[in-house]
């Protein structure tokens, strides 16, 4: 749980600054700063999805959780906690599923937990206590706040929960994940969030189309599960 009090900690921190010095820097550089993290988070994905040794594993995944993902509704029931966190903390006029807060919230949540630092090094340091993977991730993550807050306000800080539960819960279950999770089984869940990361990257940072990511986040199960259940026929 060390590296994810640590990571909590760089985001708060980061999303402080970006809140306190955010009116200081003029609207065209926010913009392209996002602009770039974006084109950014798409190349890494990509980067991400290369890893798989079997695209059809990755294609399955993603119809299989996008299935279970809208039936259950993953990114509708994010954006409602976005607007209850936003209703009992913003102070803002604006509101509704297509505020700054919640959008804010959206992004980060998903940006921070999607891709392969946060599960290996939540397994990691869960296992091992070595939180050198999450220590790295933190300082990408705080330095994403900061320009995350500076352009769409504090919602980006309450992302830190859903990384406490996340992360957390994925550290506490080190050990029983560890037996069940194979280097290929691995493989196809980081090639799984690559996808995933170019649709945060395409949907909500370059804003080029609008994808409900977060009803794709099953996938990340769905694929090691296919993998295990392809090993044993």
């Amino acid at each position: 749980m060390t590296g994810t009090i640590i990571n909590v900690v760089a985001i708060l921190v980061g999303g402080t600054i970006g809140l306190l010095f955010g009116s200081r820097i003029p609207e065209r550089f926010k913009s392209t700063i996002i602009a770039g993290m974006g084109l950014f988070t798409t190349g890494m994905g990509l980067q991400m999805f290369l890893k798989s040794e079997n695209q059809l594993i990755v294609l399955g995944a993603i119809l299989i959780g996008t299935i279970v993902g809208e039936w259950f509704g993953i990114e509708e029931r994010l954006q409602e906690f976005g607007l209850a966190l936003e209703k009992r903390f913003s102070t803002e006029s604006e509101s509704g599923a297509g505020s700054r807060f919640v959008r804010g919230f959206m992004v980060a949540s998903l940006l921070y937990c999607i891709g392969p630092m946060a599960i290996l090094g939540s397994i990691q340091d869960g296992l091992t206590g070595d939180y050198n993977l999450l220590a790295v991730k933190s300082t990408l993550d705080g330095f994403a706040s900061i320009a995350f807050a500076s352009t769409m306000g504090f919602g980006v800080m309450f992302s830190s929960i859903i990384i406490l539960v996340y992360q957390g819960g994925i550290s506490l279950l080190a050990e029983g994940l560890s037996a069940i999770i194979s280097a290929p089984m691995m493989n196809e869940m980081t090639a799984t969030g690559g996808v995933l990361l170019m649709g945060v990257g395409v949907s909500n940072l370059l804003e080029l189309k609008k994808i409900r990511v977060g009803n794709l986040l099953p996938a990340l199960i769905v694929a090691p599960a296919i993998v295990w259940v392809l090993g044993r026929l």
